[in-house]
């Protein structure tokens, strides 16, 4: 794709905008950047833009300015719904993500992760895997790493490992993975789609130009995903698979059990023990599955995908262990913005649960958590703006309190808890209303208890 003297316009100015200002400029194309945020709500991502000699329209989106490019390349942050693109494709512009254009630059096989939950520790995984399997490995995407950047830099790799977002896929066209895997699909983002079933439509796109000779690792146990992938041109491997009846892998407990004839010095099967690993609860060993799967499918080994499984320590803010205060466990899942992630993440514990939850609601309905809360949570927390719908929907279930910031959450959990309790961190929501992102969220939950922990310390 030639991009030299081309007009081209970014839309968004975040991370994933800034890196693909700076990749079109240095292909020499003329590049404008517009997003509807002003400069000063924009932070050290304008200063960086400016310094490449990239013209900026801030504050809002010029419709004279969408009508006069060669190209455009949306962020996953922004709509591809919005007026200005309709009438951009109206006029035979073409409209793609950052996605979209960096695999029309890549010669490597791309692994492609998504799903509601679970995303970004699968692809971590994944990438682990294969590192110890002696490939080198790019790790990125939707994870915090622009897959866009990794074009921009040359960077040599023999495997693209991309974690992607139902938004990133919304704008590809030709992307095509060698490998896509599909962890789950839950209720999430309906504040940005029309309802469930265009979200999950969107979630499926990860295989639209998929054929024969690619691979698709999917979700057995979902229904939904065996009848949404029921037409799909790829090879399917499912995790959580019917056993002897399909070829993927059977979760039994700890153990992860690989039926494949990759593997065919130990009958075509392979049994890993996760018992002794960090990997713990349902829901991370279905994605240790998958990325098992996905690992063996791109030439992984089972002596690299062993090594993966044991040195692996999760991820921070998500069921992440913060301290233990006077025999009370705290516990950040700062990435929990959905119910159905609360929900794998309440499972986890026997009960007598504190759960502090809250933020900006994505449209999600509470109410299909009640039954987990009524068998494990002893009280609920709730801050943010989504106080009120949480009283609402659990009030007659277990005691709801409010909170006005994350330190007085934790200080209440602490009144409420008793030894051998969890409090945990689980907000169901986006942070957007208090904090920065999940990061910035969970990073001053971590605070809280610190916090809690010094007082208790000072005076028992």
């Amino acid at each position: 794709m030639d991009l030299f003297n081309k007009k081209v316009l970014v839309v968004g100015l975040g991370m994933t905008g800034v890196a693909t200002a700076r990749f079109l400029n240095n292909q020499g194309a003329f590049v404008t950047v517009t997003d509807m945020a002003k400069e000063e709500d924009l932070g050290e991502s304008v200063a960086t833009v400016r310094k490449l000699g990239v013209e900026m329209e801030l504050g809002g989106h010029r419709n004279t300015t969408f009508e006069n490019v060669d190209l455009i390349v949306l962020s996953p942050g922004v709509p591809h719904t919005i007026p200005q693109i309709q009438m951009a494709k109206d006029k035979g512009i073409d409209v793609f993500g950052e996605i979209e254009l960096a695999s029309k630059f890549i010669d490597q096989p791309v692994i492609a992760i998504t799903g509601t939950n679970g995303k970004t520790t699968t692809t971590t995984l994944l990438g682990e895997m294969l590192k110890s399997s002696g490939f080198n490995v790019f790790v990125g995407g939707n994870i915090g790493s622009p897959l866009i950047g990794h074009v921009d830099r040359e960077e040599n790799a023999e495997i693209i490992v991309v974690e992607v977002s139902s938004f990133q896929l919304d704008t590809i066209e030709s992307f095509k993975p060698k490998v896509s895997v599909l962890l789950n699909i839950a209720e999430d983002h309906l504040d940005r789609y029309n309802d469930f079933t265009a979200y999950a439509k969107s979630k499926c796109l990860i295989f639209k130009n998929q054929n024969l000779s690619d691979t698709a690792v999917l979700n057995g146990d979902d229904p939904l995903i065996r009848k949404l992938t029921k037409n799909i041109k790829s090879k399917k491997l499912f995790f959580t698979a019917e056993k002897n009846s399909e070829e993927g892998a059977v979760v039994d407990g700890n153990n992860i059990t690989l039926f494949s004839e990759k593997i065919p010095e130990t009958g075509k099967q392979k049994t890993y023990d996760l018992s002794g690993t960090s990997i713990k609860g349902k829901h991370n060993i279905e994605n240790a599955s998958a990325a098992c799967l996905a690992a063996l499918s791109a030439g992984g080994t089972l002596e690299g995908i062993q090594t993966a499984l044991d040195s692996f320590k999760g991820l921070p803010h998500r069921l992440e262990y913060v301290a233990t205060v006077n025999g009370v466990k705290y516990f950040n899942d700062s990435k929990a913005t959905n119910v159905d992630a609360v929900t794998r993440a309440l499972e986890c514990f026997s009960g007598r649960v504190i759960l502090i939850m809250g933020g900006r609601n994505k449209g999600a309905d509470f109410d299909s958590l009640r039954d987990t809360v009524r068998h494990i949570t002893k009280t609920i927390i709730a801050i943010g703006e989504a106080k009120e719908n949480i009283i609402s929907s659990f009030n007659d279930v277990v005691p709801v309190n409010t909170a006005s910031t994350m330190e007085a959450a934790v200080f209440s959990a602490c009144g409420a808890a008793k030894p051998g309790d969890i409090v945990l961190l689980s907000p169901a929501c986006s942070s957007f209303d208090m904090y920065d992102n999940y990061v910035h969220r969970g990073k001053v939950y971590c605070e809280a208890v610190e916090l809690l922990k010094k007082k208790r310390e000072e005076s028992p």
